[in-house]
């Protein structure tokens, strides 16, 4: 393929964003592994934090640190905090409808771990709502973005710790390379590497198995966050998630007696722990949680998805409970970044949840990935409009046999991911 100006990776509100704030001089191709609405960020549900007044910084920064047990890069944390407003604001100029009440007033909901309400939310599908507004704005004004659907990268191009584009494999199977002068990877988490995961199945960590192929630095690649209720199914495929804002409006959760067992709004991690605690005790594969506190009013109004898909299961969440388990859900790690979002590569960024710039810490508080990604996503694109160079040295060959067979070299990575956690895991508790 002929030489781009800017690559991206990825297509979930990362991408897209950084797509839009980067020079309309520029030419950009977005590769995205499947179709472009199979990005884990339009299955976000609950909402995007926002600092409502300058007197919630601190509560704000704080809640932060507390869920990510005080392993946050603080810097990373205060940008992500003080973007926020000027973030949110440009979401609106795009059309994002956030809920709002009749005189236009913004609502505000409380998710775990949150010491007060902060998040802002489109229903109980805030993702879609974000991205799918993102696309259109590419779509409609940036003809300078092309768009390549059911795209893999394989590979980067690289010599001499220099990025210049990726290889890739093409919706017919072929191979080809797209060179170019600034590569973004924005290509999602894991998920697919576990059996039961609330991501799409192609998130299988290409972003981070190609930067351990080629030296690039990583961060805490065993940091990954369980979500503590998806709806329980023996239905194989993705796990349904059920919000962690169902909770912070009221919902409660009960043991095999129907008996509380634990604050329902605890942090991420701690709350999966007396979830599988409590499944050990009733010797159960999942818990009760009960939406009737919140009203069904409530619940066909701001969880309308979730209320859908629990009677597809042949639960009425409005009359009775309903059994949800943990699940794989979101990756805290990932390709080590700086403020700017730029790797230990040259030319070479990530963003979103492929990328690791520490605001998260240990353990993500609810709602805060949306708001990390699109900050970070912006910054990035600044920082390569700001200093924007040609690659001046030879786009390096390569020979398309070395990525054969297809599955066995896919599977080969998954293990080396897998392994490499496990082992960053072993040493932990030593």
């Amino acid at each position: 393929m002929e030489k781009q100006d800017i690559i991206i990776v990825g297509s979930g509100c990362a991408g897209l964003f950084a797509a839009l704030q980067l020079p309309q001089d520029k030419k950009i191709t977005m590769i995205t592994k499947d179709c472009i609405e199979h990005s884990d960020s339009f299955l976000a549900q609950g909402g995007i934090c926002v600092l409502k007044t300058p007197e919630d910084y601190q509560s704000f920064f704080d809640d932060t640190l507390k869920a990510g047990h005080y392993e946050n890069r603080k810097e990373s944390v205060d940008i992500m905090i003080r973007s926020s407003h000027d973030t949110i604001q440009e979401l609106i100029g795009y059309g994002v409808d956030f809920a709002h009440s009749t005189d236009g007033t913004l609502l505000y909901t409380r998710e775990g771990a949150h010491s007060k309400p902060r998040i802002l939310y489109h229903e109980d599908e805030t993702g879609k709502e974000i991205t799918s507004r993102l696309l259109q704005e590419v779509r409609k004004h940036r003809p300078n973005v092309m768009i390549l659907e059911n795209t893999a990268m394989i590979d980067l191009l690289c010599k001499d710790n220099e990025c210049s584009g990726v290889v890739v494999q093409l919706s017919d199977g072929t191979y080809d390379t797209i060179p170019a002068d600034y590569t973004m990877l924005a290509c999602g988490g894991i998920g697919g590497l576990y059996n039961h995961s609330t991501n799409y199945p192609q998130l299988t960590g290409d972003g981070i198995s190609v930067c351990m192929e080629h030296g690039i630095e990583l961060e805490n690649i065993n940091y990954i966050q369980i979500h503590p209720t998806t709806l329980y199914s023996k239905t194989p495929g993705r796990s349904f998630l059920i919000s962690e804002s169902v909770r912070g409006e009221g919902a409660l959760l009960y043991n095999a007696n129907m008996e509380r067992f634990a604050n329902e709004l605890m942090p991420r991690d701690l709350l999966t722990q007396a979830i599988r605690e409590q499944m050990e005790k009733d010797g159960t594969d999942f818990v009760w949680e009960d939406l009737r506190p919140i009203g069904e009013e409530e619940i066909k109004s701001h969880f309308p998805n979730i209320y859908a898909k629990c009677l597809e299961e042949g639960y009425d969440a409005t009359k009775e409970c309903i059994p949800v388990t943990p699940a794989q859900h979101y990756f805290m790690g990932g390709i080590h970044v700086d403020q700017y979002s730029k790797t230990t590569m040259d030319r070479l960024y990530a963003i979103g949840e492929t990328a690791c710039n520490g605001v998260h810490g240990k353990n993500r508080l609810a709602s805060n990935s949306l708001l990390e990604s699109l900050v970070f996503a912006k910054r990035a694109a600044l920082h390569i409009a700001e200093h924007y160079e040609a690659l001046v040295n030879e786009i390096p060959s390569v020979d398309f046999r070395a990525y054969l067979p297809a599955d066995a070299l896919a599977q080969k990575r998954k293990d080396r991911i897998l392994s490499e956690i496990e082992r960053l895991n072993q040493n932990v508790n030593q």
